[in-house]
């Protein structure tokens, strides 16, 4: 059980059965009464948001989740299954769970699923994936007109910004936080 005092960005409780993170926090301790706690939460499971206040003597459970390395296999539609590593049991998560993770899944990537009460309900990628560039428009030297950069295409579909160096064909590391172009990977 946690206790108001022990709230934190980051933490993660159970309400009404339900998981949340705390994605913002502050504390202010008026001149008479008990300490208050206001929180920006997100639940886990659906995504909605909410701001909540709390006094000190309010109590939390702590939530059922557990992390498991797993392997991603394929999509179907919708739906991406996943391969426990340890135990070889596949589970599937739907497009709208994973969002824009999807646009960095590639064939056999090991990650973390996050599972709340044994069913999945997100995954952490690795910080920086390598992908193969699909489609590239050519630059043309002496192209000065004012951008840096060009649009491609990655082997999941994925569009972003690069250099204008970048070739169709070429391997390039993406930030899958911020899901843009870092560097060219030399094989």
């Amino acid at each position: 059980m946690y206790n108001a005092s022990d709230l934190r960005k980051g933490l993660k409780i159970q309400i009404d059965g339900n998981p949340f993170i705390v994605t913002d926090f502050e504390f202010s301790k008026p001149g008479k009464g008990q300490a208050l706690y206001r929180c920006k939460m997100r639940n886990m499971i659906s995504g909605n948001q909410f701001t909540q206040t709390y006094r000190s003597n309010d109590k939390f459970e702590k939530a059922d989740l557990e992390e498991r390395k797993m392997q991603y296999l394929y999509n179907q539609e919708n739906d991406y299954y996943f391969m426990d590593i340890e135990s070889y049991e596949q589970i599937f998560i739907t497009k709208e769970q994973l969002g824009g993770n999807i646009n960095f899944l590639i064939d056999n990537m090991e990650l973390q699923v996050l599972l709340f009460g044994g069913k999945p309900i997100d995954v952490s990628l690795p910080i920086f994936v390598n992908l193969v560039v699909t489609k590239a428009d050519p630059w043309a030297k002496g192209d000065t007109s004012g951008t840096d950069t060009k649009p491609v295409t990655v082997e999941t579909g994925y569009v972003l910004q690069v250099p204008p160096f970048v070739e169709e064909g070429e391997k390039i590391q993406i930030d899958t936080r911020t899901g843009q172009y870092v560097t060219r990977v030399k094989e």
